[in-house]
């Protein structure tokens, strides 16, 4: 049974989450504020967190960021804040996934099962190759040459995509569709951040770039 850690400050909303994953035969742990909802998560690691931005005390930007810098769990934000700029700075924060409130719960349901997806490790992992880079599906770890770095999940989704699809011409609209599993909107830039994220980890080193931006189009891995 997965388990999926509920960390919300509005009781009701904290209710409706916790019955309704139940019903859906999740387990569900629930905590009241962000300190908890830490000490929740470090006590008994759940499989994803879904996490309530606007807090007293410690708020769910600061609780994703200190998830994050400890692992790499889906976390899926909530917030009444429904700004583009909102929305990016929820994602360059650490999390996969961005729902305003009020939602619908079938909503909520579907992206917490494609977040829990995603996140399932590959039943025959494989060791994907392209040049120097090389990403291991098993431990979701990729190197470029032998320098080893990490991956959130969303940028191993995006990462992986580009791997099984190299020196193809990807558009915005395909890339948005298979690693968020539908479409932030024309005016975000979600995509353009996590590229940038994934430019820094495979260029640490001042390695040769491997993703490239097509002009109006999308971006492609290839060499120079």
């Amino acid at each position: 049974m997965e388990h999926i850690l509920v960390i919300e400050d509005d009781p009701a909303i904290r209710d409706l989450l916790r019955r309704g994953l139940a019903y859906e035969n999740y387990k569900v742990t629930v905590a009241n504020d962000g300190l908890s909802g830490l000490s929740s998560a470090r006590d008994n690691p759940p499989d994803l967190v879904i996490l309530d931005w606007m807090m007293p005390g410690l708020d769910g930007l600061e609780v994703c960021k200190r998830l994050r810098a400890a692992s790499n769990l889906p976390i899926l934000m909530l917030t009444a804040k429904d700004a583009v700029g909102d929305r990016v700075l929820g994602l360059e924060t650490g999390a996969d996934d961005y729902l305003t409130k009020p939602f619908a719960f079938p909503e909520l349901l579907a992206r917490v099962h494609a977040l829990l997806r995603r996140a399932a490790p590959s039943t025959k992992p494989e060791i994907l190759r392209y040049s120097d880079l090389t990403l291991d599906t098993g431990t979701r770890l990729a190197k470029r040459g032998t320098r080893q770095f990490e991956l959130t999940a969303k940028e191993y989704d995006l990462i992986e995509y580009f791997m099984r699809n190299p020196r193809q011409v990807l558009t915005r609209e395909q890339i948005l569709d298979r690693v968020w599993g539908y479409d932030f909107g024309g005016e975000s830039n979600v995509l353009e951040v996590y590229i940038r994220y994934l430019r820094q980890k495979t260029e640490a080193n001042n390695e040769a770039r491997l993703i490239h931006t097509v002009r109006s189009v999308g971006y492609v891995l290839r060499e120079e």
